[in-house]
């Protein structure tokens, strides 16, 4: 009698033990899932200023598959909004600099105007290219505001190639994927506004 009681109650501890295990594990799952998605909207916060939306744009894709341009490739697309209204795009595009890959974060207001720029990876020469993560970032900033309303399309090419902007010290293939892509961004904004201020998919 006395085997059989000491055998039921350690099946309960077992079985008590079990659940709070998997309880704390359930727990942790959403805190790690949490801190991950606080962490993504640091990134779009470095780039969207914060009284222009007041949803989750990470959670409003817009692009469900990546998107080749003419000198980029657009990874994906993001819905800002303010109030229930369409108030950015946020693209995330890639591009080949000098040694490898560039990714960029790219925001966009409902008119076209470029509102942010953030590299998100690059593998460019230290010292040079490499100078295209610092964050805040200077020479990126030179892009606010631009659009292809204030600025022609034969003017999206470096000084030194009869454009209308500079370069990163000594990192001319650099500076000039992120411009390209840069135009490219924008080029697709322009053409797809009415599809991607709707939410819809591309």
């Amino acid at each position: 009698m006395n085997n059989s009681r000491g055998i039921t109650i350690l099946i309960l501890l077992t079985v008590l033990g079990v659940g709070a295990t998997c309880l704390m594990q359930i727990g942790t799952v959403e805190r790690i899932e949490a801190r991950r998605q606080a962490n993504a909207n640091r990134t779009l916060l470095d780039v969207l200023p914060a009284d222009l939306y007041d949803n989750q744009p990470l959670a409003q894709p817009v692009l469900m598959k990546p998107v080749p341009l003419t000198h980029s490739t657009l990874l994906g697309g993001y819905l800002a909004t303010r109030s229930g209204q369409p108030s950015a795009i946020l693209f995330r595009t890639q591009a080949l600099g000098y040694e490898g890959t560039l990714e960029l974060m790219i925001a966009i207001d409902t008119s076209g105007r470029l509102l942010g720029i953030k590299t998100l990876h690059q593998t460019e020469t230290p010292g040079l290219g490499a100078a295209i993560a610092d964050w805040p970032n200077a020479w990126l900033r030179t892009f606010n505001g631009r659009s292809l309303q204030s600025t022609l399309h034969s003017d999206w090419a470096l000084k030194k190639e009869q454009g209308q902007f500079d370069q990163l010290a000594g990192a001319t293939v650099t500076s000039r994927a992120v411009l390209q892509a840069v135009h490219d961004t924008l080029r697709y904004f322009d053409e797809h506004k009415a599809a991607l201020t709707a939410g819809a998919t591309q």
